[in-house]
This record gives C-alpha cells, structure tokens and sequence, in this order.
C-alpha cells in the first residue's frame, strides 16, 4: 500500500486526513506515529511558508512522501487575526477553548453583518530531491456570537456557514469534508498530482 506521512501532531488534523486519504488507497501515517520526530519550529509569516517548512522538514527525515499543512481563522474585522498564530491565539498551551473565547470576546461589538470570516488552509507536499508542491483551500462563513456543536476541533463552533446554516461543529465529518478549507484543498492537491507523481491520489 502506498504511505504518506502528515507533518501534523493535531489529532482532529489527523483524523480528518486518515478520512479522506484513505479513500485514494493510501497507509496514512502522522507525526503521532514518531513520537520522538522533534518539534518544527514554524517560523513563517504566512501559512504557505510553514506549510512547506514542516513538509520539507518530515521528508527530509524520513525519505518519504509528506505533506504538511497549515490552517487558520482569518477574521475581516479583526485585520486577518488570528491567522498564522490560530493555533496558539491565547497562549503556547493551544487551547482551543480558550482560543474561542478569546475571538469572541474581541468581537462582542461587532454586529453580525461585519462578523465574516473564512478558514485558510495552504498545503504543501514534499518529495526528496523534487521541488515541493503548495496548493491552498478556503471556506467562507462568519464568527456566531456563541458557541454549537460538539463536532470539529478548533474554531468549528463558532465558524457559522451562512449556506448551511449551521456551525463547522455542527456538521458531520462527510459534510464538512465537502466544503472545509482542508477539503478544498485536498481537492487542489489531488487535481495537480497527475503533472508531479503520475496521479497517485487519482
């Protein structure tokens, strides 16, 4: 079987590539499984540039296929934040509870109409010796003034998507997988792959 390796410890991130990679027949591997695979220090300033620094970093390391992403909250009214520090908006520990509240409480007077947002996902896939491949997806929605939904990770539950009328969190992974930023651009990767590696995910 073919393998991939996911530059990503994120357990919702893992889960949500096991899911879709393992419709195209490939062994999907992550990080979880090297447990002793170092930190990558993401030292980019936009989501491209960490995307590629952790997937050149795990190909590198291990001789394998790998593709990185790196995703984020991007809110109008507050001037792109959180964007690249999604993950740690509220502090190194990564909590995304405390994330949350801290989004909705910089927006608490912002009315609904200037609340609108979008998750960005830029992946990157790396082989060695090859120059690597950057694609990107994003979802459009805006910032609910409270939290629904238990599904999802991250921002999902205050992420409303307008089209749907729900939340990312209220959405079953099928559904989110069909309009997500993560999913759009799985869809990128996969369109580009015949031009690099003879269409492996088609």
């Amino acid at each position: 079987m073919k393998e991939v390796i996911i530059a990503t410890k994120n357990p919702g991130k893992a889960k949500e590539f096991k899911e879709m990679f393992s419709a195209y027949g490939y062994e999907v591997k992550t990080l979880l499984d090297y447990p002793d695979f170092p930190d990558i220090e993401e030292t980019g300033q936009t989501f491209e540039e960490n995307a590629i620094l952790k997937a050149e970093a795990v190909s590198a390391a291990t001789g394998r296929l790998a593709i990185a992403d790196d995703s984020g909250l991007v809110i109008d009214a507050l001037n792109g934040r959180p964007g690249v520090y999604s993950a740690r908006y509220a502090g190194e520990a990564k909590d995304d509870q405390a994330n949350i509240e801290k989004v909705l409480a910089e927006l608490i007077e912002v009315p609904a109409e200037k609340r609108a947002a979008r998750f960005y996902c830029a992946l990157a896939l790396a082989v060695p010796n090859e120059p690597v491949l950057t694609v990107s997806g994003t979802c459009e929605g805006q910032i609910s003034t409270s939290q629904q939904g238990k599904n999802g990770f991250g921002y999902d539950p205050i992420f409303f998507v307008p089209s749907l009328g729900r939340t990312m969190a209220e959405l079953s992974p099928e559904e989110k997988h069909r309009i997500s930023h993560r999913g759009q651009a799985i869809q990128a990767l996969k369109g580009k792959l015949s031009d690099t590696l003879g269409g492996e995910l088609a």
